[in-house]
């Protein structure tokens, strides 16, 4: 099944601002994350970009700009209502149900879908993830880290979406680990899913991505290739220090 079969087209932020604790996080930021493609969004802790996920997946008030997916405006929509649009996110820190086992972590996800496409979308996590089935009715607690990020990708990607936000893909995780998981990105973008990744490690993100974007400060300081941020890492300095070695 194409996740772009209704032409939605891409995500897009138009002037977004978000405030926490009354003070501004996201100022006035724009973007495009287009289907079918990786788009990288890198900077340094605290400037903005978890904020700036969550508020597209409807978890924090906006005070400005739009979230459209396509031409439907998501601003202000409650998190079911973007998910059922087709946008997931992927929030940093592998929220799972500890409790509860992989099936019914998958399961849980799957609520709001029709008996059919919860299976065909349970059968596509698999699909990517085979080894998961082998901890199928293990309790999420006892997963690696590495485990848990697969569930956590999972779960979001058994609704089939059209855009997906990962926030911090690598964190914590063992390089072994996240060289399994990049594949998977990669094959989602092939099928027609429009990729933002937010990764600690730029050499990854811009690895995958066709475009790039540097958030400072709250504000977009960069947009513009992924190659060139790889050729001309000063580009970076500013607001992201890279200290690992450009593998």
């Amino acid at each position: 099944m194409s996740t772009q079969e209704d032409g939605a087209g891409g995500l897009r932020l138009e002037g977004l601002t978000v405030a926490r604790g009354g003070r501004p996080v996201v100022i006035d930021v724009s973007l495009e994350i287009p289907p079918a493609q990786v788009t990288a969004l890198l900077g340094a802790n605290g400037a903005g970009k978890s904020s700036m996920v969550l508020a597209v997946g409807g978890l924090l008030r906006t005070g400005g700009g739009r979230v459209l997916l396509g031409d439907r405006n998501l601003t202000h929509l409650r998190p079911e209502q973007v998910r059922a649009a087709g946008v997931a996110i992927v929030p940093e820190g592998r929220r799972l149900l500890p409790a509860l086992t992989v099936e019914d972590n998958l399961r849980i996800a799957t609520y709001s879908l029709g008996s059919a496409h919860a299976k065909e979308g349970i059968a596509y996590a698999l699909e990517l993830f085979p080894e998961l089935e082998k901890r199928w009715s293990q309790t999420a607690r006892l997963l690696s880290g590495g485990e848990q990020q697969m569930v956590v990708l999972a779960q979001a990607l058994v609704s089939r979406p059209k855009i997906i936000l990962v926030d911090e893909l690598s964190l914590g995780l063992a390089p072994v680990v996240v060289k399994r998981l990049v594949p998977v990105l990669e094959a989602v973008a092939a099928g027609g899913v429009g990729v933002l990744l937010i990764e600690q490690f730029a050499h990854v993100a811009l690895g995958l991505a066709q475009t790039a974007y540097v958030i400072e400060g709250g504000r977009i300081s960069y947009h513009g290739s992924a190659q060139r941020l790889k050729d001309e890492p000063e580009l970076l300095h500013s607001a992201y220090l890279l200290r690992e070695n450009a593998s």
